[in-house]
Order: structure tokens, then C-alpha cells, then sequence
């Protein structure tokens, strides 16, 4: 399987199975695309039709194209197949190792934001904070079923973590301590709205948690009008100066300014660069998944003002990085060196069997977006998962499991995309999130670009130092 695409002036194709990117000038493009449904015969009549008039292209030229393409899959790098299909299902019946928990410390939370999927913190049950006897509780479950895993992560939140924030603090105290005499270390994240953030919480995250989320949507009006206080005030000019000391006291490393957009600002890359702008540099911008029926839904409509601005996106990041001010956006974050990873690719997310999320009762849940609906509680942290079924069904929360992910060239780099977002589209947690998907094959499709264009930057840049 293969994707042709063109932008940004690059004549672009991904070798799906094998991870190749090649770029190409038009008639090796179109060469490429007709070679992979047509025989190289009919592909190169097809051509020379096309051209017809145009003496620079002749058949021989096809024809030594056709040599260049058969070396390239000779090579194992176009035309490949997926030799790790069948494996998928073999490979779930193992036994599951987990490695990260989500602990919701705190089911409540001193902002009111609309679009919240939480419920402003409740998870649509009651306001709670976790103890640190239920914490401790939970650590030492992730111990006991990390099996021979060293490297262990933990989520701290919320609702508003630091609304339980001296919890916090005699969590990761005792995880420490556990480290040595159990051959584990720790890896915390803290995701926060910023409200409370104060000097005590920069100094001791930045040196605890190896990464922070810093929630804020962009512009003050597009923040205020959707991320407001309880009594109804915007919070951006509470909570920015402190994002831009956290920041900044981090050495701009090891965290993420979060934002969504939704249909209020469909021109969301203004408040991509609006951030930058403030200094942030490691940033990240999700589409909204709500209702339907909400105002600032998302729509099908807006698929092709958000498709333009993703290119947008990408063509500015370029830009900027060459003039010595480039920032990273998380969903352009791809390795392309070794194609795509193979144990993701056959193991999905890892929700439900590798990752799960801790209520401040202990109840154990899939991830996150799951918590709060009985039908996908699968135990506690005293007696473990007790729903094993629940917990084989997420086993097969892959590409290879989704029919929908059949055909679809990018479903290596999502292993099928998030089962709670599945869910709630479609009833299923193998169902597929069609509008999520459209979105997150635009973002690969402008992840591949930037670095093609980077890469023949410095490539220009080494033929003008030899000369």
C-alpha cells in the first residue's frame, strides 16, 4: 500500500507497510500511483498519453523510471506488504504488563469550562479527592503488575490536581521510596489549569515531574469564553504569567501548553502562534469531542477550514524554524528513521490493558474519558482487575481489529485511534471515529512534509557550501 499526496510544492509518497518517504518529481508521481493498480506497460502508455506533445518525456524515460521504481521495491521499500498482520491477534494473548496509571487525584475543579468531558471535574458522580492511603494503594497495585518493567509512569490528575495537592506531593514521596527496594523509577506527569500553580508547585514539579500539561486554548478571548472561573470570569490573565514562569524555570523543555479548539475558532492557528508568541514553545491544539448538539461542535462542514489550517500550521513552523524561533507541535511529532513502530502497531493505545485510570475510590477504568461509566468499571486497586472480559475486549483495540482501519493508509501511525473516542462515536470501542480520523491524516500527511522540506533544506544548504 501506498499514499500520494502533494503539498507545499512536494510531490510526496509514503510506503504505508514499510514507512519509505519518497519524494519525487510529477512523473515519477504519477508513474508511482498508476504502477501500484496497473501494469507497468498500461502505466507507461497512460503517461506518454498524458504528455503527449511534450518531447521531454518520452518513453524511455518512463521506462528508465520503471527500472528506479522496481529497485525501490526490490529494495522493501515501495509496494510492501504488511508482514505483521497476522501476528496482531497472537500477540494480544499474552498476559498484560501494566506500565502507566492515570490517578485522578482530584474529582473537582475551580474552573467551569464548557466543553469539559469530565463534567467540570465530577466525572458526572460527586466532588471527591483521593487520600493518600487509596494513592499509595494504587502505586503499589502498578508495582505488583509491571511484572519485569523498570520504567513506570504516573498521571496525576484531575478534575484539578493541585486541588489535592499536598496528596500529590506524599505520592510521588512514597514512590520514591519504593524505587530502589522494588528496581522500579518512576516517571510523573501533572496535567493543571494553572490556577493554583505558585512558586512551591513550579520548584517541585520541575524537579519531579518529568512532564507538565499547561491547559490554555490561545487567544484571551478564546480561552475566556469557553475556560472560566466558577463565579464566571476568563482565567488567561490569572493563569498566563504563571505558564510563562513555569516555562521558563523548565529551560522550555519537558512540557506542553495544551489547548482545544472547537467551533468558536476554527482559525485555530492564531492561537497556536498566539502561544508561541508568548515564549511557549512545546505546544499542543485537540479538536474538541463533544455532543453533536453543543454549540461549539465541531462539523463536517468545517473539515476543510481545519484541513487548510493544519497546512497553515506546518508552512509557519517551517518558516519560523528558520529564523531561529521554531517551536514543536505535538501532533507533528513523527520518527520516520525506523517506520512505524511495530509494537504499536499490533498493541494499539494500551488503554484497558497497559494504562489505566484510578478514581480518588480506587475503582479502576480504561482511561480517563472512560471513568464514571459503570458499564467499563474493571476493578480496584486492593483486588486488581476483576473484569477480565472488559479487559480482553481492549486487548483487541488495534488497526487490525477495526475493519474500518482496513484500507486506511495511516492507521500505522494511530494503531486505530482512541476506543473512548470510538466509543462514544459509534457505541463500540472497535468502531472508528471517522471526523478524528480525517483530522489526524491531514496532521501526519503535514508531519511528513515538514520534514521533507527540512530535509531538503539541508540538503541545499550542503550544495551551496560545496560550491
Amino acid at each position: 500500500m501506498i499514499h500520494a499526496y502533494q503539498l507545499n510544492g512536494y510531490n510526496i509518497i509514503l510506503d504505508v507497510f514499510s514507512g519509505s518517504v519518497h519524494v519525487v518529481d510529477e512523473v515519477a508521481y504519477d508513474l508511482i500511483r498508476l504502477c501500484e493498480t496497473q501494469s507497468a506497460g498500461e502505466a507507461v502508455e497512460v503517461l506518454l498519453e498524458k504528455h503527449a506533445g511534450n518531447p521531454e518525456i518520452t518513453r524511455q524515460e518512463l521506462l528508465d523510471c520503471l527500472d528506479d521504481i522496481e529497485a525501490l521495491r526490490r529494495a522493501g521499500k515501495l509496494y510492501t506488504e504488511d508482514v505483521y498482520a497476522g501476528k496482531a491477534f497472537d500477540f494480544k494473548r499474552r498476559n498484560p504488563v501494566i506500565k502507566a496509571l492515570c490517578l485522578h487525584v482530584a474529582h473537582t475543579c475551580n474552573l467551569n469550562c464548557d466543553y469539559c468531558f469530565a463534567s467540570q471535574g465530577k466525572y458526572h458522580g460527586e466532588r471527591a479527592l483521593m487520600s493518600f492511603e487509596v494513592g499509595c494503594q494504587a502505586l503499589e497495585f502498578l508495582i505488583a503488575h509491571s511484572g519485569s518493567r523498570v520504567n513506570l509512569e504516573v498521571d496525576f490528575f484531575g478534575g484539578e490536581p493541585l486541588m489535592n495537592w499536598e496528596v500529590v506531593k506524599r505520592l510521588v514521596a512514597y514512590a520514591r521510596s519504593r524505587e530502589r527496594e522494588c528496581n522500579k523509577k518512576f516517571r510523573f506527569t501533572l496535567t493543571t489549569n494553572g490556577v493554583l500553580v505558585d512558586d512551591e508547585v513550579i520548584d517541585f514539579c520541575n524537579r519531579e515531574m518529568h512532564n507538565v500539561v499547561l491547559s490554555l486554548d490561545g487567544r484571551r478571548e478564546v480561552h475566556d469564553r469557553l475556560r472560566r472561573t466558577v463565579n464566571g470570569k476568563g482565567s488567561y490573565d490569572l493563569i498566563v504569567p504563571k505558564f510563562q514562569e513555569f516555562a521558563a524555570r523548565r529551560g522550555q523543555k519537558n512540557y506542553y501548553v495544551r489547548g482545544t479548539f472547537t467551533r468558536n475558532n476554527l482559525d485555530f492557528t492564531n492561537d497556536i502562534f498566539h502561544m508561541a508568541d508568548l515564549g511557549f514553545t512545546e505546544l499542543s491544539m485537540e479538536p474538541v469531542v463533544c455532543a453533536p448538539s453543543d454549540p461549539y461542535a465541531l462539523t463536517e462542514a468545517d473539515l476543510p477550514v481545519l484541513f487548510e489550517q493544519y497546512e497553515i500550521l506546518a508552512r509557519e513552523m517551517l518558516r519560523r524554524k528558520e529564523e531561529g524561533r521554531g517551536f514543536t507541535f505535538y501532533h507533528y511529532m513523527i520518527d520516520l528513521k525506523g517506520g512505524p513502530c511495530i509494537y504499536k502497531r499490533i498493541s494499539g493505545c494500551g488503554s484497558g490493558t497497559e494504562y489505566l485510570a484510578v478514581t480518588p475510590w480506587g475503582e479502576l477504568f480504561p482511561c480517563h474519558q472512560f471513568v464514571g461509566d459503570p458499564a467499563y468499571s474493571m476493578g480496584n486497586v486492593w483486588d486488581g482487575v476483576t473484569n477480565t472480559m472488559l479487559r480482553d475486549e481492549f486487548q483487541l483495540c488495534n488497526a487490525y481489529a477495526r475493519p474500518g482501519c482496513r484500507d486506511c493508509w495511516a492507521k500505522l501511525y494511530c494503531s486505530g485511534g482512541c476506543a473512548a473516542n470510538a466509543y462514544h462515536a459509534t457505541g463500540s470501542i472497535r468502531g472508528v471515529y471517522e471526523y478524528g480520523c480525517e483530522l489526524f491524516r491531514k496532521r501526519i500527511e503535514c508531519a511528513i512534509m515538514i520534514q521533507v522540506a527540512e530535509a531538503q533544506r539541508k540538503k541545499a544548504k550542503k550544495q551551496e557550501a560545496l560550491v
